[in-house]
């Protein structure tokens, strides 16, 4: 059944994943925790297609993940994820261009089977992964999808959702791990509809979050 075959795709992706970015994903864990640590900001563009809002202001999930706007203004130290599958969506590579020149940390979320099969669009010549900060590769196959079924001429099942959200809770569990090494305890929100969740968040997470930043 197709079923049977997607999980078989979805298993050796998240495999692919481990085996291929693992410490990649422990880097990127600990250049979060550092700059939380130091008072920085951390701010998550469009990641795929809204992978980042499974992190931001989520039960489970920690207070600092903020997602990032346009009429932000990005400071030296802070952290900002950002994410193109292809490597070459423009207005992506243009975000993380301007950002780095900053003294941003660029973290991008892409494919490098994907990246590497396209030509750049930006001005500089350079797709995402050759100037950021750190490039952690989803996995995704060129062109996104993973299946061959028969009678569809398009490939069936897209990869890098699954995958980049597996990425961004990996990296946020280091994160986590090393903040409390360090002696951070961060602020992790309860679910907001889950009988006293709401009130913890507000009257705990909130205000310390507020007053110290984790």
């Amino acid at each position: 059944m197709l079923i049977d075959r997607y999980h078989e795709a979805i298993n050796s992706l998240l495999k692919t994943v481990r085996e291929t970015q693992r410490e990649k994903i422990i880097k990127a864990g600990e250049l979060v925790a550092n700059a939380v640590e130091n008072g920085n900001k951390v701010y998550l563009g469009h990641i795929v297609h809204g992978i980042e809002m499974d992190l931001v202001y989520r039960g489970g999930g920690p207070i600092f993940y903020k997602q990032y706007s346009e009429d932000i203004e990005l400071k030296a130290g802070d952290v900002l994820f950002v994410s193109s599958v292809s490597g070459r969506t423009k207005s992506v590579v243009d975000l993380a261009w301007d950002a780095m020149q900053k003294g941003v940390t660029v973290i991008a979320l892409t494919s490098m089977t994907y990246a590497t099969q396209v030509e750049p669009v930006h001005e500089s010549g350079k797709k995402l992964y050759e100037f950021v900060t750190l490039a952690l590769d989803n996995c995704a196959p060129a062109a996104e999808a993973m299946l061959k079924v028969e009678g569809i001429e398009a490939y069936f099942a897209a990869a890098s959702g699954i995958s980049s959200d597996y990425i961004m809770w990996s990296l946020t569990s280091v994160c986590v791990e090393k903040m409390l090494a360090d002696g951070f305890t961060p602020g992790i929100l309860k679910s907001a509809n889950f009988p006293g969740g709401n009130d913890y968040n507000k009257t705990v997470v909130e205000p310390h979050y507020d007053e110290f930043g984790w």
